[in-house]
């Protein structure tokens, strides 16, 4: 599994990005956490004014939008249930277990992964640091996680071929997309070498 880390200023820019590809049918809304009714009922505006509504609780943090990405190996056998469990337990690892979160299936790419979006501010309006949280929290979660659930290390990933597009996977996947596959390739690469 490789998780990927970003920070930014805008949750609905994130929302965005996760929404558009549901309408496309590129991605799922498969869970939530945190929100006062059933994920498939939400509206858009309920799932941004949710997060919104902790952002503003501290206006002195201007980064204050999560948007993670969970990758697994090509090859790995993950239904809905799983990501959401691999999803909670990260989540819970990295400090985010009370923040409220929404959890996308993304089917554009040659291998199985989800984007969460979530905000760093919780309900009291203190800020949950984000400072190394990929080099700390994440990695060690990474690792446990793993191993819980039987995943294919990314220590053991062959990089080019654990991402790898199969014929039929090009049918499904823009380029756009292949090239975001190449960057997680690349940020697995990098994550190697350290």
């Amino acid at each position: 599994m490789v998780a990927k880390i970003i920070s930014g200023k805008s949750l609905r820019g994130a929302l965005l990005y996760n929404e558009n590809k549901v309408e496309k049918k590129l991605a799922e809304l498969i869970g939530e956490n945190g929100f006062q009714k059933d994920f498939r009922l939400l509206h858009f505006n309920e799932k941004l004014m949710r997060l919104q509504d902790l952002a503003s609780r501290n206006g002195r943090v201007k980064t204050n939008t999560l948007h993670i990405s969970l990758n697994f190996a090509n090859g790995e056998k993950l239904d809905k249930e799983k990501l959401n469990a691999i999803t909670k337990d990260y989540m819970g690892r990295i400090g985010f277990s009370k923040q409220p979160y929404l959890i996308y299936q993304h089917q554009d790419a040659g291998h199985p992964h989800v984007h969460i979006v979530t905000t760093n501010i919780q309900s009291s309006g203190e800020r949950i640091s984000l400072h190394n949280l990929g080099k700390t929290k994440s990695e060690e979660a990474r690792k446990i996680i793993e191993k819980s659930y039987n995943l294919i290390p990314a220590s053991k990933l062959d990089n080019q071929q654990d991402f790898k597009l199969t014929k039929e996977d090009y049918g499904k996947v823009s380029r756009t997309n292949i090239k975001h596959t190449n960057l997680i390739v690349s940020s697995f690469r990098n994550k190697r070498e350290l």
